[in-house]
């Protein structure tokens, strides 16, 4: 017996198939949309924006993100005893579930 307004689908492969292509592409876009979360966040704390770069790597199950800035504006963007650098996962760990993925943020000295 089929509830009256619910759907039926006879062919779950073909649903499965475009589903999952769907998903990949979403994690995708997620993962150059947190790319350029950390990149504005980042630009508005340091005295250097234009120095801010970010690259993006992709692991088997997680996202990469390297942040790289001024060696003068290192110190803001970590923050005393790490606690900016902690935000800063937070903030990018809350916009990734929302595409069931996780990121790691890795501050870059250079």
């Amino acid at each position: 017996m089929v509830e009256e307004g619910s759907e039926t689908n006879t062919d779950r492969s073909q649903a499965d198939e475009a589903g999952g292509v769907a998903e990949l592409d979403a994690i995708k876009s997620q993962g150059t949309a947190l790319k350029g979360l950390l990149e504005f966040i980042a630009q508005k704390l340091v005295t250097k924006p234009d120095a801010v770069h970010v690259t993006e790597s992709e692991s088997d199950d997680s996202s990469i993100l390297e942040l790289r800035v001024d060696k003068n504006d290192l110190g803001r963007v970590i923050g005393k005893q790490g606690r900016t650098a902690k935000s800063l996962r937070t903030l990018l760990n809350a916009a990734a579930s929302r595409a069931n993925t996780k990121v790691i943020l890795e501050i870059i000295e250079d």
